[in-house]
């Protein structure tokens, strides 16, 4: 019979810094994917002789920001060292990164798995440093490489080995990728690489501390390959100890048409890089009172967001979710309950009706022609009674078409709801005439008739009948 074995996962992320210039030179940060190749270097991102680094306060700024949120203690003395590795998008043959002394330790990060219960994933470290270049392989023997992206800001979160499955994987990485957004650190687009996650994963007999062999997956370019990838190398090493073999120390890779993990080459420990402390810059020494001014200066984080919006708005932990996973969307959100929206029904209109608008059009709630303002006007219209809640939905659609206002478009298109007791009467009184078997056979008891009379009544209205006065009446006659 086959053993089952624990999973140990620790996870190293890999986040670019969306600072205007590079890490340590003044050469701009561009999107590597749409700028021209090579056309954002300076002669220290090639590594020529005679150049000097000098580091960007932005980039540690933003390194405190994240370390802050990740409730670490931040280290007034850190400095770079040189990582030693000799490969064709490493124009120096040595990275400038950080190894003994980073600038944020001993932190954590609190995830909700899918069952609604929490865990706590320590983070042991936060590191600045620069990011390497970009290879394009073109064939077996030839590949071009690209520096723009050589000399790019970059934070390295590692994780201690405490996630035990790739559910707790995949809450950890969206969990702390909605961190680093919220932050204004970095924009969370793994497709374009600036944000990077790699899975260090190795097993262990139940009821066991042992920390064996691991294997680290790189080049992961989505959450849901994270997911897959962890599942598939965990079963993988399974089989493998299973079957009598041992796991070797490696990097592996992901093939997606073929759903595994594959050997890429052996896996380098710290003793490898030859680390040492960069001669060209001085250790890093912050000041408390700075530390202090950025944490004063932390936005609202996603989790207490969350419970906010469910102990103050009354939301249910779903809705209170899905408003508050994009920041932007939150902001949004709150707009328009500062302009008179009720929190809930505001909720309604966003999530079930906009939310598919932006959807299908391809829009950012920034880029939708409804403002908040907008979305409280249709909302007070809705309590005055001017419109129905199905009305609402067809005013709603032509604001995020035209930008028109709620009242502007009821008055243009005619869909003031009608509430003339007198009118409403006289439509239901007429059908109630017409449809003498189906009154009869209400009365004799099939109830479920009366919503072929609102039906019948809703449609002779076009629709804008006062849905309060037409059940009124119509209960009205028909008891009769």
């Amino acid at each position: 019979m086959s053993k089952q074995y624990e999973a140990v996962i620790g996870l190293e992320v890999h986040a670019e810094m969306m600072t205007e210039s590079k890490m340590f030179t003044g050469a701009p940060v561009v999107d590597s994917i749409e700028a021209e190749p090579n056309s954002a270097v300076l002669p220290l991102c090639l590594g020529m002789p005679g150049t000097l680094p000098v580091i960007n306060k932005q980039a540690v700024e933003y390194a405190i920001r994240v370390g802050l949120a990740l409730g670490c203690e931040i280290n007034l003395y850190n400095r770079f060292a040189r990582k030693n590795y000799f490969y064709p998008d490493l124009p120096k043959s040595y990275q400038i990164s950080q190894y003994e002394e980073p600038i944020a330790t001993n932190g954590h990060l609190d995830i909700t798995l899918a069952d609604g219960t929490s865990k706590r994933i320590r983070v042991r470290r936060v590191h600045m440093e620069e990011d390497t270049g970009k290879l394009t392989h073109i064939s077996a023997n030839a590949s071009l490489v690209d520096y723009n992206r050589a000399g790019v800001p970059l934070l390295e979160i590692v994780s201690e080995p405490d996630i035990r499955s790739a559910e707790e994987a995949h809450a950890y990485a969206t969990t702390l990728r909605q961190i680093l957004r919220y932050l204004g650190v970095n924009s969370g687009d793994l497709e374009k690489g600036v944000l990077r996650v790699e899975p260090n994963i190795s097993i262990r007999e139940p009821g066991t501390d042992d920390l064996n062999t691991r294997t680290e997956v790189k080049n992961l370019n989505s959450f849901s390959v994270l997911f897959k990838a962890t599942e598939y190398e965990l079963m993988r090493q399974a089989e493998l100890v299973n079957s009598g073999g041992a796991v070797v120390q490696e990097t592996r890779g992901w093939n997606e048409d073929e759903k595994r993990t594959f050997s890429q080459r052996a896996k380098e420990d710290a003793h490898d890089y030859r680390y040492f402390p960069d001669p060209d810059l001085p250790p890093l020494m912050l000041e408390q009172d700075w530390v202090d001014s950025i944490a004063l200066q932390l936005p609202e984080l996603p989790a207490a967001k969350l419970l906010r919006y469910q102990q103050t708005f009354g939301l249910s932990l779903y809705d209170a979710q899905q408003l508050t996973e994009e920041l932007a969307v939150a902001k949004w959100f709150e707009s328009a309950v500062s302009a008179g929206a009720d929190p809930k029904a505001a909720t309604n209109l966003l999530i079930n009706n906009l939310f598919g608008m932006m959807s299908e059009s391809g829009l950012t709630i920034d880029e939708m022609k409804v403002s908040p303002r907008g979305l409280a006007d249709l909302l007070q219209i809705i309590d005055a009674g001017t419109i129905n809640k199905n009305i609402a939905k067809t005013v709603l659609a032509e604001m995020f078409e035209t930008g028109n206002a709620a009242a502007e478009i009821v008055k243009e298109k005619g869909l003031a709801q009608v509430s003339d007791e007198g009118a409403i009467l006289a439509i239901i009184q007429k059908i109630v005439a017409d449809n003498p078997n189906e009154l009869a056979a209400y009365r004799a008891g099939k109830t479920k008739l009366r919503g072929f009379f609102v039906g019948q009544a809703m449609r002779a209205l076009r629709g804008k009948g006062n849905p309060k006065l037409v059940n009124q009446l119509l209960d009205q006659e028909l008891s009769e």
